[in-house]
């Protein structure tokens, strides 16, 4: 069974990307010869050329966080493995792909710059505005969810925290020896990947590693507050784009450990978890719930995941070298993620719950179990497991604390340093995740809202895609309106079940329930304004500025 699950995902994947991939490059006109922002606007900080292999390192690490892995599980445990898993590979390929690639390519055309800028140029300015606010509002979410999972994960197993640790040191020496010793890409590789895959095994077996990062979850939580204000702040060469690179390749290897117990674990292990098990269940600690929106806002980035569109336009596209990288950036790298879900959803199959620890610990046990297959020690098998999640949520951590701060001083029109920006982006985090939530995890009741908010900028992200791809490149775009419908009436409705759930609730959270709100107004005036945008034919006058759509 879970060879066929995984092989059927792979094939179809590997289809689409061919089929679906050469029908957004035409679409996009991607022309490998067209100059992009990391060459016209080189500052060595945030535009830089980064070799695609880094800058795929960079995007999958960043994008994948916790989500392809938390979220399918935790849908799976409540409402079966197939409808989890179908949707992961159908929203991976026509929802989650095309968005991904279509924020990268219109971030590039126009200079670079982050969706909300995109959204403000070719909507308007109220538009820009309202996208502007609901993505700073999700951003703080997912910096306060990625914070506070980070900080349990590395609690949770010294030799996890230990590693995470090796990873920040070595990436800074790994970017001093690329960008300012001129070491090769490959060199440079082949002496930090060793240290960087011996650190788990190494705080596994030494006793005193084990007492000196045995440290609690508010130390932990502390102490990464720190470190992502540094990974804010120094330029992306010097730490967040080095760290990532090497990050990728623990994640690319725990893809490797997934497919190995996937292909070869059918005969080994059984699987329990049934394929369907009920329309309604309970997540988040709250009443009965709906499959549908339910399913589709808590699977959250394992299809589709409006996040991406923040990095894609954030980060990644300040490092693109060429137009044509953005198929393997963009779109690969979601399917790549949508891979990583399935695998996900295959350690449920053989747990039949979540357990102990969470949906981390069901996969960490799952990963344990599948690396035992190549001779790998369970226990150490599942502390890697951990600590590919660690790495999932780590370079999502600081990637959105980076675009936070883009963001906010942004909103200031560039009047708060990026100093100040960060600080205000983590103290809002702070506000969500210190606060004593009682007998429900912290994490568990800020997913709901996190996944409805991320799935709905997705939308909006669309939405404003599909507006560019109309007004500057005169393509049709309903491939991208569908969607874009799909994902706004579906989490929509999720926001209302939400704020039901907390009014209702005996212990309501009401900056959750006034977040709910808020967010769902200001997407509902943001469709208000790109759809007027839409009915018009006129080039917006913000388009002169620009200087960067396509000819």
């Amino acid at each position: 069974m879970l060879a066929v699950l995984f092989l059927g995902a792979l094939v179809f994947f590997v289809v689409v990307f061919r089929v679906y991939g050469r029908f957004m490059s035409k679409t996009f006109q991607l022309d490998p010869s067209r100059k992009t922002p990391a060459e016209t606007m080189y500052d060595g900080i945030d535009y830089c050329p980064a070799h695609p292999a880094v800058l795929l390192g960079h995007h999958f690490s960043s994008i994948a966080g916790a989500g392809p892995i938390v979220g399918p599980i935790t849908a799976a445990a409540v409402f079966g493995w197939l409808p989890a898993l179908l949707w992961c590979v159908i929203g991976s390929s026509f929802l989650g792909g095309p968005h991904d690639t279509g924020s990268l390519v219109a971030s590039i055309r126009n200079k670079g710059k982050s969706i909300s800028s995109v959204v403000k140029i070719w909507v308007g300015d109220k538009g820009g505005f309202l996208f502007l606010s609901f993505s700073t509002l999700t951003l703080i979410l997912v910096v306060a969810v990625f914070l506070q999972l980070s900080a349990m994960n590395m609690a949770a197993d010294p030799a996890v925290a230990f590693a995470a640790t090796v990873y920040m040191g070595i990436a800074v020496i790994f970017g001093l020896m690329i960008y300012r010793l001129n070491i090769s890409l490959k060199l440079s590789t082949i002496i930090m990947l060793p240290i960087v895959f011996g650190a788990c095994w190494w705080g596994k077996s030494s006793p005193a590693i084990t007492e000196m990062f045995t440290l609690p979850l508010t130390t932990w939580r502390w102490l990464l507050v720190g470190y992502i204000f540094l990974a804010s702040t120094l330029p992306v060469w010097l730490l967040l784009q080095p760290r990532d690179y090497l990050a990728s390749y623990f994640l690319y290897f725990s893809v490797i450990i997934g497919a190995v117990g996937m292909l070869f674990g059918s005969g080994q292990f059984e699987v329990v978890l049934p394929a369907f098990k009920s329309f309604t269940g309970s997540i988040g600690g709250f009443g009965e719930q709906y499959l549908w929106p339910i399913l589709f806002v808590t699977v959250a980035c394992g299809a589709i995941s409006g996040f991406h569109s923040m990095v894609g336009s954030g980060t990644s596209s300040k490092q693109l070298r060429k137009e044509t990288d953005s198929l393997i950036v963009g779109y690969a790298a979601m399917l790549l993620e949508g891979m990583v879900a399935v695998i996900a959803i295959g350690t449920i199959m053989i747990a039949g719950e979540v357990g102990p620890g969470g949906p981390m610990g069901a996969y960490s046990r799952g990963f344990g179990k599948f690396a035992s297959l190549i001779g790998i020690d369970p226990v150490l098998g599942t502390s890697l497991g951990l600590l590919a999640i660690n790495t999932f949520l780590l370079t999502s951590l600081d990637t959105a604390t980076r675009l936070t701060r883009y963001h906010i001083q942004e909103f200031s029109g560039g009047k708060l340093n990026m100093y100040v920006a960060t600080a205000i982006a983590v103290g809002g985090a702070l506000v969500l995740v210190l606060p004593d939530t009682g007998s429900v995890p912290v994490w568990a009741m800020i997913w709901p809202i996190f996944g409805s908010a991320n799935q709905l900028v997705a939308a909006l992200a669309l939405l404003g895609v599909a507006t560019w791809l109309a007004k500057d490149l005169k393509a049709d775009n309903r491939w991208l309106m569908y969607p874009m419908w799909f994902m706004l009436i579906t989490t929509i409705a999720s926001l209302i079940l939400l704020i039901r759930d907390h009014v209702t609730a005996e212990k309501p959270s009401y900056i959750l329930i006034v977040l709910a709100v808020v967010l769902m107004v200001l997407a509902l005036l943001m469709v208000r304004e790109a759809l007027k945008a839409l009915k018009g034919t006129e080039v917006p006058v913000a388009k002169a500025a620009a200087d960067g759509g396509a000819k």
